[in-house]
């Protein structure tokens, strides 16, 4: 028994006439005869009632017409699929990003992939340790967002852009552009940011720009998610130090104050990644960039 053959008999339970179901059928009436004949002989079931004019189904047809008819769907729905994850237009594809990309790039991103790749399921984590790089070694992530460049063998990273990072500080705080020139004076200012202990790139980002203005800070609140910092700092519990994407975030009582070291954003993946739906989405990535760049 083929899907072929049920086919034939499924068009032939709606058409019942054997010359109209071989003409729909593009194939000879004797080809259609035989392949019934046959289908039925296999199962050891009578599928049809027939005679020199007539044609009808049986009980057990009738039965078989409506579950089999189910089934194929389901399998032409399954080939289908199958055709798009080969053609890398449509499958799973699992992504972790940095909280910083949330509201500027990321947003354009799945924009892009929901318009271009309509079938494409993605996964998003952002993960709290940083490790990008064992989330790619592990197969746990297919494509990683992060701020630093992945040096391994095994996995191929482009930077995508680079961003200043920014003092946050609530509107009516007395620092602005033109009103600090070293970060010492921040000495008696309540920060609100990441764990200075951690081994995340941002964390070394900041115990480097402290240590390079002599500047010990006096941490009020540790947290590694930039949207609670935010908010934290609009309430005037403290100031903070954030990627300039960030201000696309649009959170109220905020400014941002850029500082002259930056920061950049790179995506890596796998080499010789056979999935062709990850190379389409890495793709996008690159055209999308470019377009935000230039923007």
């Amino acid at each position: 028994m083929t899907t072929q053959q049920i086919k034939y008999f499924l068009t032939l339970a709606k058409e019942l006439h054997f010359w109209k179901t071989a003409e729909k059928l593009f194939i000879a009436q004797s080809s259609l005869t035989r392949n019934i004949q046959s289908l039925e002989d296999e199962i050891g079931i009578q599928l049809f009632e027939r005679d020199k004019r007539n044609v009808k189904l049986t009980d057990a047809g009738v039965f078989l017409k409506e579950n089999w008819t189910n089934i194929i769907e389901e399998l032409d729905h399954i080939q289908e699929q199958a055709k798009k994850i080969d053609q890398g237009t449509s499958g799973f594809v699992s992504i972790s990003y940095p909280g910083s990309i949330a509201f500027s790039f990321l947003p354009k991103f799945l924009s892009a992939i929901n318009t271009n790749l309509p079938d494409l399921k993605l996964e998003l984590t952002e993960p709290t340790d940083d490790n990008h790089e064992k989330l790619l070694l592990d197969y746990k992530t297919d494509i990683a967002f992060n701020r630093d460049e992945i040096k391994n063998a095994n996995i191929e990273s482009l930077k995508l852009s680079s961003e200043p990072i920014c003092l946050v500080v609530p509107n009516n705080h007395w620092l602005n552009n033109e009103s600090i020139e070293n970060l010492s004076e921040l000495k008696n200012e309540k920060f609100i940011i990441s764990g200075l202990h951690q081994n995340t790139f941002f964390a070394s980002l900041l115990r480097n720009l402290f240590n390079k203005h002599h500047l010990e800070p006096k941490t009020v609140i540790e947290s590694d998610f930039g949207g609670m910092i935010l908010n934290l700092v609009s309430k005037e519990l403290g100031i903070s130090i954030l990627p300039s994407s960030f201000k696309f975030a649009k959170t109220q009582n905020v400014k941002f104050i850029e500082l002259e070291e930056e920061i950049s954003l790179y995506i890596n993946w796998r080499k010789k990644e056979p999935n062709k739906t990850i190379k389409h989405v890495i793709e996008y990535v690159k055209q999308i960039e470019i377009t935000y760049n230039n923007a």
